[in-house]
Formats: C-alpha cells, sequence, structure tokens
C-alpha cells in the first residue's frame, strides 16, 4: 500500500518565516506561473502554504512581482519593450530586471527560434518554475544559503505539477521534464541513431559557448538532508545564450573548452552518471547538457517514482551480447531506470531464450497512484529476478559479482578479475583465506557434480595484491569534476570496517584519517586470527593499498582517551565513522555480570605480541574454541618454531582451572602459576592441577600485607595434594624469588639432557 501522504502536499519547511498578510504581486505571479492547472485556472486559490508562494517571496518584493507579471511567462520581450510595459525610470527598471535575473525569476537569451528576432537582440522572458525558477534560484552562489526553503521549492515543483500527467506523457516526454541521451560511444556502431541523443552534436551546434555550472538537484537534495556525496559544482554544462546566463547573473557557472566538457562528461560516465538535455523548445534547442546522478535527480525521479520512465527513454536501447556478457551484475546496479535484471540462465536447454517479464506501461493499462514505485531508489539497485537468480552472488555477504570474475580469470584476465571483485570487497587476499564460502554452498553445479573452487580461485586472483609489481592500486573515481574533495573525515576504528570504509573513501576521493588505539592497524584480522591461518604480511599487503591512495593511520591513539570528537571537530575534521569492532566478550547477562573483576576473554594475539615484544620469541596455538592444548596442538608449535635449537620451551596453557590439568600437552613436566589475590585455597579447590604438577610458583608475594592470603596454609595444601611438588615465592613485580626459580630450571635442564 502507497503510503502517498510521505510525498504528497506542498511540505512548507519550518524555515518559512511569514506570519504577515498575503502578498498579492507575489500570488498573482503564483497563480500566472505556475504548473498545476487547478491553481493556474483559479479553481484554486494560491495560498502562503503553496511552494509557488513562499519560494517567489523569498526571491523577489512585491513592485519586481508587479513588473514581472507584465511579461507573461515564457513570452520573450527586449529591454525596451519591457520599459515601455513598466512606465518606470528606465535605469530603475534596469535595476529590477538585472535583480530578478540573478534571482532566477527571469531569463534572458538572444534566439530568433520563433523568427522575430532577425538581429538577435537581447531578450527577457519569465520562465516556467521547472525547467526555469526552481533550478536558477537553487543554482545562484548565495540564495540557497539565505533561504534554505528553495531547495524544497524545486523539490516541490517537480512534483506536484507532473504527479496526475505523467501517465499521459507519450514516450520520450514530448518536451515535459528532461531527455535521457546514452553514452554516445555506446551509439557508434549503431545504424540508426538520432542526432539529438549525441553529445558531439549539441557541442558542434553550441561551438564556443559552454559554461559548467552546479547542478541544482544535488544542491537543492541538500537542504533537506536527501543528499549524495557527490560535489554539485560544475556537473551542469550549460550550453548558448545559456552558458552566457549562468556565468552572468551568479549562478556559480564558469566558461569551459570543448576539451574541458568532454572531461567532464567522460567523468559523468566513469561515475555512472546519466546524460540529459531538457527539450521542452523541441529538437532545435537545448538549455544544457546534465550529467544526473539518479539517487538525486529530480527529472530521473519523475520518471521512477511514477513508474513511467518509457517518458524519458532514450531512441538508443542497450542490448546485451551474450558472448561477452560475464554476469557481472554492474549494468543492474548501475541503470537508472531498474531496466534490467540479472538471471543465471540467458536460454534454455533447448537453446530459446529465457523470457523475463517486462514492466508494464501507462498506454497498455489503467494508471494510478498503486503503480507508483516510492522506493525506486532501493528497488531499482534489486539484482536478479525471483527466477534465474546468481545465487553465488546473492549468498556472497559482499554481493561480489562471482560469476564475473570466474570468467574473467577463464580468460586469463586477472587484473580485470581483481579489478571486479575490489568494487565490492577490498580485501580479496584476506577473505580469500578466512572465508566461509556460501557461494560455494549456494553453487548449483553442486547438484551435478561438485561446486566450483570459487573461493580458490578469488584467492590466486588476490595473490596478485600480494607483490607491489602486480597490486591493483584502483583509478580514484570521484564525483567531483575539480580535484579531489577537502573534508576531513576521521574514521575510529582500524579493523576490517573502519579500512573498509577508508578503501571506499578513498577511491571517492577523500583523504580519511585511521585513528586506532593499537600499535597497528588491521583490528581483529592482525590480532585475533592466528598466523598459521592469516598470515600477517597478507594483511599488511591489503593494508599497503590504503596507504598508496592516501589514507593516513594514527595508531596508539585512542579516541575519547587521547583526543575527544570534540577537540577532532575543531581540528576540522567535519565526518566520523566509528569502527570500534567487537573486541570484547559477549555479556553474561545475569546480575552482577557488570561487577568490578568480572572479565570476558576472547581469541587475542595481544598477549603472544607482548611477550614476542619483550624479546622472547613466541608462538601462538588456535585452540579451535576449545579452552585446553593437547600433544597435537604442541606439536603444531613445535615445528613452526624450530625446536631443535632451544634447551627450553614454555608452553603456556590455556586458563587456569582443573579442566587442563586434564589433557596429556606433550611437556616434560607442569608447573602452576597461583597468585596471592586468588586465595589459599587454590589446591583444596582444583586438586588435580597440584597432582600432575612439579612445581607451584606462587607469585605476587609483594602484595600479601594486602590480601587475607595464609602462606602455609597454601604450601600445606600443595604438599597434601602432591608431596614431591617444589614451591617457589616470587613477585613478578619486584623480582624477588626469580634468581632460585631460576637456577631450579637450569638444573632440570640438565638432568634432562643427560
Amino acid at each position: 500500500m502507497i503510503d502517498y501522504d510521505k510525498i504528497a502536499g506542498n511540505m512548507r519547511p519550518d524555515c518559512v518565516k511569514d506570519d504577515g498578510p498575503l502578498r498579492e504581486p507575489i500570488a498573482k505571479l503564483a497563480k500566472q506561473v505556475t504548473d498545476r492547472v487547478p491553481q493556474h485556472l483559479g479553481f484554486k486559490k494560491i495560498t502562503k502554504d503553496d511552494p509557488e508562494y513562499w519560494g517567489l517571496a523569498a526571491l523577489i518584493s512585491d513592485e519586481e512581482a508587479e513588473l514581472a507579471l507584465k511579461l507573461g511567462v515564457r513570452k520573450p520581450k527586449t529591454f525596451e519593450e519591457i520599459h515601455r510595459l513598466s512606465g518606470m525610470d528606465e535605469s530603475h527598471c534596469r535595476e529590477l530586471i538585472d535583480h530578478m535575473s540573478e534571482q532566477g525569476v527571469i531569463e534572458y537569451n538572444y534566439e530568433n527560434l520563433d523568427g522575430t528576432n532577425p538581429e538577435h537582440k537581447k531578450r527577457y522572458l519569465v520562465p516556467m518554475f521547472v525547467p526555469g525558477i526552481g533550478e536558477f534560484a537553487a543554482m545562484h552562489e548565495t540564495n540557497m544559503a539565505e533561504h534554505p526553503e528553495l531547495g524544497r521549492l524545486f523539490e516541490r515543483m517537480t512534483f506536484l505539477p507532473l504527479e496526475n500527467v505523467t501517465k499521459i506523457v507519450p514516450s520520450g516526454g514530448a518536451g515535459i521534464g528532461m531527455h535521457v541521451i546514452p553514452v554516445e560511444q555506446a551509439i557508434s556502431m549503431e545504424e540508426k541513431s538520432v542526432s539529438v541523443e549525441h553529445i558531439s552534436h549539441w557541442l558542434e551546434k553550441y561551438e564556443g559557448k559552454y559554461a559548467a555550472s552546479p547542478c541544482s538537484c544535488r544542491k537543492s537534495n541538500r537542504t533537506y538532508d536527501e543528499g549524495c556525496a557527490d560535489d554539485f559544482n560544475d556537473w551542469c554544462i550549460a550550453v548558448g545564450d545559456m552558458a552566457d546566463y549562468v556565468v552572468e547573473t551568479k549562478k556559480g557557472g564558469r566558461y569551459i573548452t570543448k576539451e574541458e566538457a568532454l572531461a567532464i562528461f567522460k567523468k559523468a560516465e566513469d561515475n555512472g552518471f546519466v546524460h540529459q538535455i531538457t527539450n521542452i523548445d523541441g529538437d532545435q534547442k537545448i538549455f544544457a547538457i546534465c550529467n544526473c546522478n539518479v539517487n538525486v535527480c529530480y527529472a530521473l525521479r519523475t520518471s521512477l517514482l511514477f513508474n513511467t520512465t518509457n517518458m524519458s527513454r532514450s531512441a538508443y536501447v542497450a542490448r546485451v551480447e551474450k558472448d561477452k556478457c560475464v554476469a557481472c551484475g554492474r549494468c543492474v546496479e548501475h541503470c537508472p531506470a531498474g531496466a534490467v535484471k540479472l538471471g543465471q540462465k540467458l536460454c534454455k536447454a533447448d537453446g530459446t531464450d529465457v523470457q523475463y517479464p517486462k514492466s508494464s506501461l501507462p498506454s497498455l493499462e489503467k494508471w494510478g497512484r498503486e503503480k507508483w514505485d516510492l522506493d525506486y531508489k532501493d528497488n531499482n539497485r534489486i539484482n536478479c529476478y525471483d527466477t534465474g537468480t546468481s545465487p553465488c552472488k546473492t549468498a556472497c555477504p559482499a554481493h561480489i559479482a562471482v560469476q564475473g570474475y570466474l570468467k574473467l580469470a577463464a580468460q586469463g584476465k586477472y587484473t580485470e578479475a581483481l579489478e571486479l571483485i575490489k568494487r565490492d570487497n577490498p580485501f580479496p587476499a584476506v577473505c580469500g583465506r578466512i572465508c566461509n564460502r556460501r557461494c560455494e554452498d549456494a553453487c548449483t553445479r553442486g547438484t551435478v557434480d561438485q561446486a566450483v573452487a570459487i573461493d580458490e580461485v578469488k584467492r590466486f586472483i588476490a595473490q596478485q595484491d600480494l607483490d607491489s609489481e602486480t597490486r591493483f592500486v584502483p583509478s580514484k573515481v570521484i564525483p567531483k569534476v575539480r580535484g579531489e574533495f577537502e573534508e576531513k573525515i576521521a574514521i575510529i576504528g582500524g579493523g576490517p570496517a573502519g579500512l573498509s570504509c577508508a578503501y571506499y573513501l578513498a577511491v571517492k576521493g577523500y583523504k580519511p584519517t585511521v585513528f586506532e588505539k593499537e600499535h597497528r592497524t588491521g583490528g581483529m584480522l592482525m590480532n585475533g586470527i592466528p598466523s598459521f591461518r592469516l598470515e600477517k604480511d597478507i594483511i599488511e599487503a591489503e593494508i599497503n593499498v590504503l596507504h598508496e591512495l592516501g589514507v593516513e593511520f594514527r595508531c596508539g591513539i585512542e579516541v575519547g582517551k587521547d583526543v575527544t570528537v570534540s577537540e577532532l571537530r575543531e581540528q576540522g575534521y567535519k565526518g566520523f565513522y566509528v569502527a570500534i569492532g567487537l573486541q570484547s566478550g559477549g555479556s553474561l547477562e545475569i546480575p552482577g555480570s557488570d561487577a568490578n573483576g568480572v572479565m570476558a576473554d576472547i581469541d587475542s594475539t595481544v598477549d603472544a605480541e607482548a611477550i614476542a615484544e619483550a624479546g622472547a620469541r613466541s608462538i601462538q596455538i588456535h585452540t579451535g574454541g576449545m579452552c585446553h592444548l593437547d600433544a597435537g596442538m604442541t606439536e603444531q608449535g613445535l615445528d613452526e618454531i624450530e625446536s631443535e635449537q632451544f634447551d627450553l620451551l614454555v608452553l603456556e596453557n590455556v586458563g587456569n582451572l582443573v579442566c587442563p590439568a586434564e589433557f596429556d600437552t606433550g611437556a616434560v613436566f607442569n608447573m602452576s602459576i597461583l597468585s596471592v589475590p586468588e586465595g589459599h585455597d587454590k589446591p583444596l579447590k582444583y586438586p588435580l592441577m597440584y597432582e600432575v604438577c612439579k612445581a607451584l610458583v606462587i607469585n605476587k608475594v609483594d602484595v600479601l600485607p594486602y590480601f587475607d592470603f595464609d602462606m602455609e596454609k597454601v604450601k600445606e595444601y600443595a604438599l597434601m595434594r602432591n608431596p614431591d611438588i617444589k614451591i617457589f615465592t616470587v613477585s613478578a613485580a619486584t623480582g624477588e624469588g626469580f634468581a632460585e626459580l631460576e637456577e631450579w630450571l637450569k638444573g632440570e635442564v640438565e638432568v634432562w639432557n643427560s
């Protein structure tokens, strides 16, 4: 059920402050210009809540509105004609016309399309709201900051006049809204193509008259927090007289060359933007060539929200070349109209094509609000049909184009395959080693014999990332025409989530800073997964790509302790991404679980690395979730550490309860460490631990005065369980007792060697 109330109505912004009486000249001009039929014909009166009213009220004075009323709508007049109609002093009339031109309520050109301006004199006219006043007001250099309601004015005037007419608009738009034109390279080989759909046609027609100007849709969306991440400057290429208009009237325009225009179009195509032109004056004139982002473009919304995509379609229709298609699904995800879906099967066993459902059109059935698609932004990204889907890609949590990189790999295009993977997963070499292979579980080949070894192929492809000579560092695709983004972004946490965020921000032209409290980045990849499962140089190689992309890393800084978010704001950071990870154990969720001294434990390499940093060789053994070691696990460590070159190896077992004592670790003898704060009754509670130990080390004796710990009792209890146990008292803090322990250990080694 469509919730029409979410998008309907005038949506007067709270920032509109107008407690005075209705301004009649403004209301009359709003009635004259609006495309809403009931208001334009007078069946409904213009009120202070209507966007036409509060939009114009923010732009011009009553006197200016009265002058504009004398011009009519889209009826060009020279200044001399306007001056005669106004009855004003010439200089004052000129002042009002110039101000309204700056505000976007009046535009001008030198055209002779109607045959009445053979001398190409400068003529002024009051445009429509859209295309016209709505865009011009949004493009103005300062208007939006002073009157943010102008963003909503533009949005409303692309919705309200069209909600009931789009269903009767024929294919191509018939001059309503905008017209999509394809990438020219795609249609270069077509036998039949329409000249107006070639960018080159318009660049040649308006040779030497181009201006890059702000995108009014991108600017407008920002005023009510529905913008995209694009920079709004320079995406709209005004041509001909409109180029002069946007430069001369404070619309943020700047003249550019043909080569600069072509470079902007190329950058737009790299970003997946859509070229569109206005065609309200027929096929002999356009105002501009826009490079539209489907997430914010009102023209594309007109087609997609009202589900009448045929109205803005190009005469050119893209087709799939089955022999070249690798089923990567990128066309599906980038199609602005949701026109294609990915099916695993392009043909049946008998060779006939699979017929997938097609969207209906208003010309084929009754059309109403029930046909609208309020969630078109998301629905257009739905990748697959319910039948004939790509199960491997669907099963992949990262939604990687599995079929695509498999086919590229089969063709020997390994760099291209790696590039395709990295569009959705910046760390393929890491994932190739720890992935649980859901894609292979879903692989339909497994119903015939066995699943395709997808993970092994990905691991092979990603191996290139480990060598700096073959490493794939993506080219930055920046949704900004000039340079990169200057906004500083702080990423709190250097684990997989934070690093992924940094990667995609860097590719988009940002230079994020990653704050990590540990001495190195990687999070659980570095500190939670042992090297025999995931080598650290693999992680470092993939992080090096981020260095090459310009990501800054600040390790050893804990945000909230060493520096606060407020302080980071003062340093100029505009955005924050919190990726602090899950490096903590779960809660018991029982009373007292949050009391002092209650701690959770997780798999971590922190202790092992601390030992290594102190100068000792340390090998960590992954127990697979068990709370003990056994001889087989010990053997893994001995193989890795090359034990023949050592006289003594210390194996730190898991836990300090009785459970580890029940398993043979393969050690020559066992030692138990008991800390004073644990209590002197430990040997009574866990007798087996002391029965199998050759020595007991009582640590932290320096804190004896502060605990109820009976040294004689603990010795009595230990000897009761094991009369042969050797007892040492030490303090790791002061060094007390370690000399005696060391001598004893040396003696045991000599006995063993003899």
